[in-house]
């Protein structure tokens, strides 16, 4: 099965975008860049919002479909107000991943303070009570999506380092114990004059599929007016994760409606989280410009083959 050059490979849904500020029972500026997953038959989508000071909270959604959410009254998670996660927390806590595995769900998330920006390590079981684990980067690093099981006995995850040395890319690492990681090796770097040659990062934690791990990934774009933020897709060896079968060429979802091209920060879809279906198609949900919540659906084989028909030169 061939992808086509002009194929739509996500359809968005005609309710976008499916929660805004106005939809949140407390006072918030954004709803965007939100971790979704499926739990007891329910969508659970923790969303970032900006509070009326600038900084970010998480708050949380459920529906039953997937497309229509309600908002908890209160937020889920706030800065830390004791120990070493307030100390690192203090400026906000932003762009929530959620990751299930052997009966509870991870959640990374990126904690910023006046030491710069790292990654932080919760979880929970019913997403009513939450466990802070770790702090478990150093400054300045984002986007970590940790893989839904164990491979080779040890925790898998994809992040993103800042570094001027190079462009911002894609590594891999692992761990024992979710608190210490190592074994870390770059696996996707921006190509130079495409639609990510400015930077890459993990999206949505990664999903089985019978090929494969198929990985949605941000890539940025620098142009005359700013900045553009679109979406791509990775197929990664399932024993191996370091191993990539392919990085799509061509992007798969970029800034069209007035909700993504328009708003806090414009020309951005960004995304922290996608339900596969057992109807072999993926729910993508999608941060619009920073400033609203969208999804789309695509079909997973789809995503798969534009990995194995059209891939890149490896880095």
């Amino acid at each position: 099965m061939k992808t086509t050059q002009n194929a739509t490979l996500v359809q968005r849904c005609k309710k976008n975008p499916i929660l805004t500020r106005d939809d949140v029972p407390y006072p918030v500026g954004t709803v965007h860049n939100a971790g979704i997953v499926k739990h007891d038959d329910r969508y659970i989508m923790l969303f970032r919002s900006h509070i009326h000071n600038g900084r970010s909270i998480i708050g949380k959604a459920e529906s039953r479909d997937g497309f229509e959410f309600t908002v908890d009254p209160a937020p889920f998670l706030t800065p830390a107000t004791e120990g070493v996660f307030a100390e690192y927390e203090a400026f906000g806590v932003e762009d929530l991943r959620i990751t299930p595995i052997e009966g509870e769900y991870l959640l990374t998330y990126s904690a910023y303070s006046r030491y710069g920006v790292r990654i932080a390590l919760a979880r929970t079981k019913d997403f009513t009570s939450i466990e802070r684990v770790a702090l478990i980067t150093q400054a300045d690093l984002r986007n970590v999506v940790i893989f839904p099981e164990k491979i080779g006995g040890r925790y898998v995850r994809l992040d993103r380092p800042h570094s001027e040395i190079m462009p911002w890319s894609i590594w891999i690492s692992y761990s024992p114990d979710l608190v210490h990681w190592g074994d870390s090796r770059m696996l996707i770097k921006p190509e130079q004059y495409h639609w990510d040659e400015m930077k890459v990062g993990p999206g949505a934690p990664p999903f089985k599929t019978d090929s494969g791990w198929l990985s949605i990934y941000h890539g940025v774009f620098k142009t005359m007016s700013g900045v553009v933020y679109r979406l791509g897709v990775a197929l990664h060896d399932l024993e191996d994760p370091a191993k990539l079968i392919g990085v799509a060429d061509r992007w798969i979802l970029q800034p069209e409606d007035p909700w993504e091209i328009s708003g806090y920060v414009p020309n951005v879809v960004f995304t922290c989280g996608a339900v596969p279906e057992d109807d072999g198609t993926v729910k993508i949900y999608w941060g619009g410009a920073d400033t609203v919540m969208c999804v789309g659906t695509a079909i997973i084989a789809e995503l798969v083959q534009l990995c194995l028909d059209d891939p890149r030169e490896p880095c």
